[in-house]
């Protein structure tokens, strides 16, 4: 079971908004004990919405299940100290401060491999720990737009597109997941700890690795296309008369087969559309000639025709209509969360290969666990409570 196959891995998340924290998140997901340490104040997604769920931030609430929470204000000078016990007791630490940040607290690489060898350290950030513009900081849509994306999906008419969620933040997580999933089985093999230097920019480079290489190889900048693949054709959203559906019939069987149930088989005879370099070619021609066939019908008449020839299609759903398909309710990707203040609230849950687990525990509240953990950690009571007393830690109030 893929829930439980990092147990007995301690991660110490020291991330913030998103990119940091869900990476820890999928750690935990898969078993991992993740400890998220964050300021007296909370880390800053706490601050960030709407929405938000009884003042609670649903970015926060979507990047930290199955994590135990400590809150210690690492400016306060005896905060280093207490790190520095706990280090020995961490297989893995996640941070995504601007470079620098960690060297500043008494944190950084060499301090860390001097209290534990074999620490995995996976340092996420806009452009990397090296390079002219590692100093920069960079949030998702800079990121999007600083790598291309940005303007490879924009409109027709030229309008830049930004994807409406933080893919680069996502994207990021995902590569630095996959990196310290690579270091601990390396680690497991040969003893190593590792410096992971995981970037946004990188993220998203090798995100479109498709586009790059074919820019590479033919020099050519492709040109805003809205839905459309650039290389295929019709591979793209076709409007209806109450939507817009997505059509993938650009193989040449499909291509025919689309043409025979849309009552233009003639269309297949057109030496501008014969190929799917024709159609690539002569774009909007295709557009011109198959927009108003689509717009005479609806989406779900469409759908059901294209579906029953098997051409690939589907409606252009919104979030509201994707949960209510079937085909949502048995994937079986929805979990339920229930949080002392936020209440209840669903999300993605973690599904690679099986049915995602009910969590074990939602996102805690800041400083939940601080005492707890400590105390893990072989700190004494005394030695816990003049930390509180002294505003190192916090705990949080009862609920």
């Amino acid at each position: 079971m893929l829930e439980e196959a990092l147990e007995g891995v301690v991660v110490l998340d020291f991330g913030q908004l998103i990119a940091g924290p869900v990476c820890g998140m999928w750690l935990a997901d898969m078993g991992a004990t993740v400890i998220k340490v964050e300021p007296p104040e909370g880390e800053l997604g706490r601050q960030l919405g709407p929405p938000w769920l009884n003042g609670e931030s649903v970015t926060a609430l979507s990047g930290n299940r199955n994590k135990l929470g400590m809150a210690i204000d690492l400016k306060h000078p005896a905060a280093q100290a207490v790190v520095r016990r706990i280090i020995p007791g961490t297989d893995v630490l996640i941070e995504n401060f601007r470079p620098g940040v960690m060297e500043r607290l008494g944190l950084g690489g060499a301090a860390l491999r001097a209290l534990r060898p074999n620490l995995i350290r996976c340092s996420i950030s806009a452009y990397g720990q090296e390079g002219p513009w590692s100093g920069r900081p960079g949030v998702d849509g800079i990121i999007q737009a600083a790598t291309g994306l940005m303007s490879g999906i924009s409109s027709p008419m030229g309008e830049p597109g930004k994807a409406p969620l933080p893919l680069a933040d996502m994207t990021g997580a995902l590569f630095a997941t996959i990196a310290v999933l690579a270091a601990l089985r390396r680690r497991d093999r040969e003893g190593m700890g590792a410096e992971l230097d995981i970037s946004l920019y990188n993220s998203m480079l090798m995100l479109q690795n498709l586009g790059l290489a074919t820019f590479h190889a033919t020099g050519e900048v492709g040109t805003p296309g809205g839905s459309a693949a650039p290389y295929a054709a019709p591979n793209e959203a076709l409007p209806t008369r109450d939507g817009w559906i997505m059509v993938a019939a650009y193989q040449q069987g499909r291509w025919g087969q689309l043409c025979a149930v849309i009552g233009h088989p003639e269309l297949t005879e057109d030496p501008r559309f014969r190929t799917n370099g024709d159609r690539v070619r002569n774009r909007a021609a295709l557009r011109d000639a198959l927009f108003p066939i689509f717009q005479a019908r609806d989406t779900a008449h469409w759908h059901a025709t294209l579906v029953a020839a098997d051409i690939i299609a589907a409606p252009v759903a919104n979030h509201a209509e994707v949960t209510r398909t079937d085909q949502y309710a048995s994937s079986g990707i929805e979990v339920s969360l229930d949080h002392p203040i936020a209440g209840t609230f669903r999300m993605p849950g973690f599904a690679l290969g099986s049915r995602p687990a009910a969590p074990r525990h939602p996102p805690p509240r800041v400083g939940e666990h601080s005492r707890e953990l400590l105390g893990r950690f072989g700190f004494d009571a005394a030695e816990i409570e003049t930390l509180i007393v002294q505003n190192v830690i916090r705990e949080a109030a009862p609920t």
